[in-house]
């Protein structure tokens, strides 16, 4: 009896566990136009469970790949491990597409979950022993492979990145590393969540229609419909996002709002509170550069630099000096002619990083008789847009149809079909412009 009891439990739970399975898109075709994300049908209860999967297939595939007993080759180490871990990128590039554009505590406590997961497998894959020694052996005989621009392309730049990843320390450095990635990866998220809840805590309240003075109507039709969305009908507010604190800094008459709204801006994660971000800072800038110095580089920039087209800090620095002195001396030149500005308004005010932007759009105009607001009629959305497209058109054959059968993450999104000149099919292009709570940037 007992022995039929457990049974019929094992097969309960396999069927949950199947179920589960079958209910989370991740583990099967989406069923939708090009297999675009169904972002109808993906939940966050859906990505932990995906991401788990991910992680476990990915580290069979990568085991298959480093135990193979025939002698390491292009094609079956270099080409096999691109073929690793489709699950876990199916994930990855749904989620923190999500995290970024259309966030919520769900998801930032599933990020904060899933991130030592990730540093910790990116780790075991990189600092594999066997693996990399396939991966050195083709590496060592590039040369002699007969390997084609793409291939000799790719071979170094998995070469690189295990380097980079500390296949070559010794197992106490790759233990320090690893605590050290997984730090930087949940700090990182940590320092971007603040940032986003403190953009999204200010809000600068105008009840007097007096302090709306020097904005356009269509900034303060824009502040009263984000006043309605907040519960203030009757009033104005005026956030931390691009469209509403950048007019209000480079048209607003009122000194002091602009100096709250500008230093309510800069000072975002600077508050003493639990969204600071002064700690995390300091503890980011010194775990880079022990990262850095445990992989044989000197600082945090020769690390990334490397990397990137300039290669190493010198060559950055060589570009600045070239471009301090004539940049200071145009930069002192403008702060002249703001000061001038100021001055025949009050003498004895001095010029503040608040008053750039406005004195700036009142010297334009001053000038050259032209302000924003006389090009904005000709630059709506949908001009730009149709004008971005045209452009891509002419130059690359290119065309761009909106596509309504394609799922989207959030009713704001536009998405596109791209294609040839010919309608060969290229790819989806997804169009998000509007700021919101939920997103980040």
């Amino acid at each position: 009896m007992k022995k039929t009891v457990f049974v019929l439990c094992g097969i309960f739970l396999l069927f949950m566990s199947c179920s589960k399975k079958i209910d989370n898109p991740f583990f099967s075709e989406y069923g939708t136009p090009f297999e675009t994300p169904a972002f109808d049908k993906i939940k966050n209860e859906h990505y932990l469970p995906a991401f788990k999967a991910g992680i476990e297939q990915d580290s069979i595939e990568v085991a298959a790949v480093a135990e193979n007993p025939e002698a390491p080759d292009f094609a079956n180490t270099v080409e096999a491990m691109e073929g690793t871990g489709e699950l876990a990128s199916r994930v990855s590039n749904v989620f923190y597409n999500m995290l970024g554009s259309n966030t919520n505590d769900s998801l930032q406590n599933i990020a904060n979950t899933v991130a030592p997961l990730l540093s910790k497998h990116s780790d075991d894959v990189l600092m594999n022993a066997k693996l990399f020694q396939r991966v050195k052996s083709v590496y060592d005989q590039k040369d002699q492979l007969g390997l084609n621009t793409e291939q000799m392309t790719l071979l170094e730049k998995y070469y690189k990145e295990f380097v980079r990843g500390g296949a070559n320390l010794d197992d106490f450095q790759k233990a320090e590393l690893r605590k050290i990635n997984e730090e930087l990866l949940v700090l990182s998220l940590k320092f971007g969540d603040n940032i986003l809840k403190e953009d999204n805590v200010f809000e600068l309240v105008i009840e007097n229609p007096s302090d709306l003075a020097g904005l356009p109507q269509s900034v303060i039709t824009a502040a009263s419909e984000t006043a309605t969305e907040c519960g203030k009908s009757g009033k104005w507010v005026f956030t931390l996002k691009a469209p509403s604190i950048w007019p209000f800094l480079q048209y607003s008459e009122k000194r002091d709002l602009r100096e709250k709204m500008f230093k309510a801006y800069a000072n975002r994660g600077n508050h003493n509170n639990e969204f600071d971000n002064k700690a995390i800072l300091v503890r980011i800038a010194a775990l880079r550069l022990q990262r850095a110095n445990l992989l044989g580089y000197a600082t945090h920039a020769d690390f990334v630099l490397e990397e990137n087209m300039a290669k190493n800090p010198e060559a950055v620095y060589n570009l600045l000096n070239q471009l301090w002195k004539p940049a200071l001396q145009r930069a002192q030149s403008e702060a002249k002619d703001l000061q001038k500005m100021l001055a025949k308004e009050a003498k004895n005010l001095k010029l503040k990083p608040w008053d750039w932007f406005y004195y700036t759009e009142k010297l334009r105009k001053e000038k050259f008789d032209l302000d924003d607001e006389m090009l904005r009629p000709y630059f709506d959305l949908e001009n730009v847009r149709q004008g971005a497209f045209n452009v891509a058109t002419k130059l690359y054959g290119i065309t761009f149809t909106e596509r309504n059968d394609i799922p989207k993450y959030h009713e704001d999104v536009k998405v596109y079909e791209v294609k040839e000149a010919d309608g060969t099919h290229v790819g989806i292009l997804y169009v998000d412009y509007f700021p919101r709570d939920s997103k980040r940037g």
